[in-house]
């Protein structure tokens, strides 16, 4: 099929590389230009595992190309699929008509029988809205609308991409569940079929349960942490339960972050308040986890006192390992809070080779992981590089002024840990 790719930055370009992948005909198109000449000589937007080599294989075969030219890349188009990252600001508001208006400016070029199929993260009943637009602007023409929400994790992308273990796809009619099938029929045929709606309320409804169980497993931590209790075999009581099962969301640790399971609990939320419906649940999440954000800042100044003059290495920036994202990275507001605190913070990510600028003024990153240790009074572990589970805790001891380590999700606790001489905070264990 011939698939024209909207937006190109995390979703649009793994997309894109994916389906040129399974054999498809695949244009990116952007408004953007110097990210459409960035991908054009191969280079990606961010750093994804294995995106680079994959976008780079799909322009040597010649089935991807990027482009700004609209009514090129739109020449005998089966499928537009919007990909755009929706933009959220840092209340996890939703920039919904940035996506909306960028979809719209394309509809004089769409080919009559076109399939939309739009894989932004939307508040349910955006489809149906876009819909109306492109009736009352192009009124002569016949394109066909469906929805699939994306399901990409950001480090293994790729993967979740080619080998899901499901595609929720909302359509209109046979004709448009034909084209997806034959879409992803290089990859799966486990797709589970659905109204446009349901395929909306389903991304909210995963989200929003993914944060509900992160939110209720770490107050249930909380509480173990005063009682004596170990949140990690609470988990694994739970887990044990055929009702729950060992792959539900509940290892205790740190909050959620970055956007996206705030993001739906917001759309949810918003959703309630449209139609007067009480969203009691879904709005204590999002109460409940901004409070279990604030763990490690109690911990350090329940443990150290002031922080003021106090040096405290960091470990891990990035919004997860796997990524060079920074945006919205939980990591980050911790350590403009701890300079806002009067502590000096030196930091290290394996992605992370130079800060903003604006950051760079605030605190340091270093070139090793032993280098920001170097006089700390504590260390965080704040995101999960595997790099960081192969220092010995002789080699951290060494650098180290106080021997205190806060690993919210117990990331380092056969290494760091296990050491009687490193005082190891982690969530839902009481450290005293």
């Amino acid at each position: 099929m011939k698939v024209c790719v909207v937006g190109l930055w995390h979703l649009g370009t793994v997309i894109a590389a994916c389906l040129a992948s399974g054999g498809h005909e695949v244009v990116g198109f952007d408004f953007d230009a110097e990210t459409v000449r960035k991908l054009q000589a191969g280079q990606p937007p961010l750093f994804e595992p294995g995106l680079e080599e994959l976008i780079q294989q799909g322009l040597s075969k010649g089935q991807l190309y990027f482009s700004t030219d609209i009514p090129r890349s739109f020449e005998g188009v089966e499928v537009m699929w919007v990909a755009y990252d929706t933009p959220v600001d840092e209340e996890d508001r939703a920039d919904v008509d940035f996506v909306v208006d960028r979809i719209t400016r394309l509809f004089p070029y769409l080919d009559p029988d076109t399939l939309v199929l739009i894989s932004s993260q939307l508040p349910a009943g955006t489809t149906r809205r876009i819909e109306g637009i492109y009736t009352s602007t192009v009124p002569n023409k016949h394109a066909t609308f469906a929805y699939s929400p994306e399901n990409l994790r950001l480090g293994k992308a790729i993967q979740t991409f080619t080998q899901p273990d499901r595609v929720v796809a909302g359509v209109r009619n046979e004709a448009d569940r034909r084209k997806v099938t034959e879409l992803f029929r290089p990859f799966t045929d486990r797709i589970e079929w659905m109204s446009v709606e349901s395929a909306e309320m389903t991304k909210h409804a995963l989200n929003a349960f993914l944060a509900t169980s992160v939110a209720f497993i770490n107050e249930v931590a909380t509480l173990c942490e005063q009682i004596g209790a170990d949140a990690k075999e609470v988990e694994r009581g739970l887990k044990g339960d055929m009702r729950i099962g060992p792959r539900a969301y509940i290892s205790p640790g740190a909050a959620f972050a970055g956007g996206t399971l705030a993001r739906d609990i917001m759309f949810l939320t918003k959703i309630g308040a449209a139609h007067n419906q009480p969203t009691h649940l879904l709005s204590a999440v999002k109460e409940s986890n901004d409070a279990h954000k604030q763990w490690i800042r109690h911990k350090l100044q329940s443990i150290l006192g002031d922080l003021r003059g106090q040096r405290v290495a960091v470990w891990g920036l990035t919004y997860k390992p796997g990524t060079d994202t920074l945006r919205r990275s939980a990591s980050l507001e911790l350590c403009e809070w701890l300079v806002q605190q009067g502590a000096s913070v030196n930091a290290h990510d394996p992605a992370v080779k130079t800060l903003p600028r604006e950051l760079a003024k605030r605190f340091k990153v270093h070139a090793t992981a032993l280098a920001a240790l170097e006089g700390a009074s504590a260390l965080v572990v704040a995101t999960e590089w595997p790099e960081y589970q192969s220092l010995s805790s002789e080699a951290v001891l060494a650098a180290m002024r106080v021997f205190l380590v806060l690993d919210p999700n117990r990331f380092l606790a056969t290494t760091l840990g296990s050491d009687p001489r490193i005082k190891y905070v982690t969530v839902g264990k009481s450290s005293s």
